[in-house]
């Protein structure tokens, strides 16, 4: 009897010791992940589908790019990436979706020029483009193509330039809407050949294209990405680069500044973003996929057709980049008193 109740009582002892120990271990282990900043379920990133926030409208270049980098991402990372649209207000919508998000790594966004450029528009926005992101890569710099409707009497930027002097504000552009690359470019335009052409804004380069296409606008400088399959079909007429250097793209057409705005050059982006406070293995983890992807055949048909510069580069040069890029623009928009409706 009494060597029975040891046995029992040594057993249920050692089955609390065993319970206990177990739990000590996962406590350790838990902590040991927090150490590093993360939560068990990151440390496993990704295990759910992710999404990549385009703050315009489905069909314009930054939408193309967007498609390609989540085909090209998804493999590597082996869950889905799907594309949600938000386009409207200068892309400040879709930009604090992103914001606003949990910062897991599951919500991205894919920035361009306005995103440089709101801080110098907006007295102020509803999140802060330095402190609320946190940089991922700088995926690709391009240029914006000058184009006209093929029946367009213009043929040139000298044609271009004559029309917008004998006109004064008649003329008018397309733009993705205000601060955006097509919209600085033809302001930069404006100043530089010394004209004045009308902006007309729009939620994303497929609709303004759809209007060039039209005959209601007379001009577009849009991206190369959402105009190059349509110069190709004969749909639209290209009249320059907005480059420094010509594009091996497109060797037959002059930049602007050769063809009669000496000095002129204007640049696009893509990056992209993550809400801030996301994981350093993450961000990493994402940086690492967009090296890759950068790298494969869908980019370099990119590349080739429509002239981007491929880049994957570290986060923290998409940061410096973004950094040169505010200073470039704020001027002009300072000079040319734009402002936002």
């Amino acid at each position: 009897m009494a060597s029975g109740g040891i046995i029992n009582d040594g057993g249920v002892r050692g089955k609390g010791f065993a319970a206990r120990r177990k739990r000590g271990l996962a406590i350790l282990a838990c902590a040991v992940v927090a150490g590093l900043g993360l939560t068990p379920a990151r440390a496993e990133y990704p295990d759910k589908i992710i999404k990549i926030v385009v703050p315009f409208a489905a069909g314009g270049g930054t939408d193309i790019m967007a498609r390609t980098t989540a085909q090209e991402i998804q493999t590597d990372l082996g869950k889905p990436v799907i594309i949600e649209n938000k386009p409207g207000a200068g892309t400040i919508i879709g930009t604090q979706t992103v914001a606003t998000s949990e910062p897991d790594g599951y919500s991205l966004l894919m920035a361009t020029f306005a995103h440089a450029v709101n801080p110098s528009l907006y007295k102020k926005l509803p999140f802060d483009p330095h402190q609320d992101f946190a940089a991922v890569s700088l995926i690709a710099r391009s240029f914006n193509i000058v184009v006209v409707n093929p029946a367009s009497k213009i043929n040139s930027i000298s044609d271009l330039i004559t029309e917008a002097k004998a006109n004064p504000g008649k003329l008018n552009f397309g733009t993705f809407g205000t601060g955006t690359s097509a919209h600085l470019a033809g302001e930069l335009f404006n100043a530089m050949a010394k004209v004045k052409m009308t902006a007309v804004p729009y939620k994303g380069a497929a609709p303004a294209i759809s209007d060039l296409l039209g005959g209601q606008i007379d001009v577009m400088f849009t991206t190369v990405a959402s105009a190059a399959s349509l110069v190709s079909a004969g749909q639209l007429r290209a009249l320059a680069v907005t480059s420094a250097e010509r594009s091996a793209a497109f060797p037959q057409l002059p930049t602007v500044a050769e063809a009669g705005v000496p000095g002129y050059a204007a640049e696009s982006w893509y990056g992209l973003y993550a809400p801030t406070k996301t994981p350093a293995p993450v961000i990493a983890r994402l940086n690492q996929a967009i090296a890759k992807a950068v790298q494969s055949g869908a980019f370099k048909k990119l590349e080739a057709n429509e002239g981007l510069i491929m880049v994957g580069s570290a986060p923290e040069e998409l940061d410096r980049y973004v950094a040169r890029e505010e200073e470039r623009w704020r001027k002009l928009v300072k000079d040319a008193n734009i402002e936002v409706q």
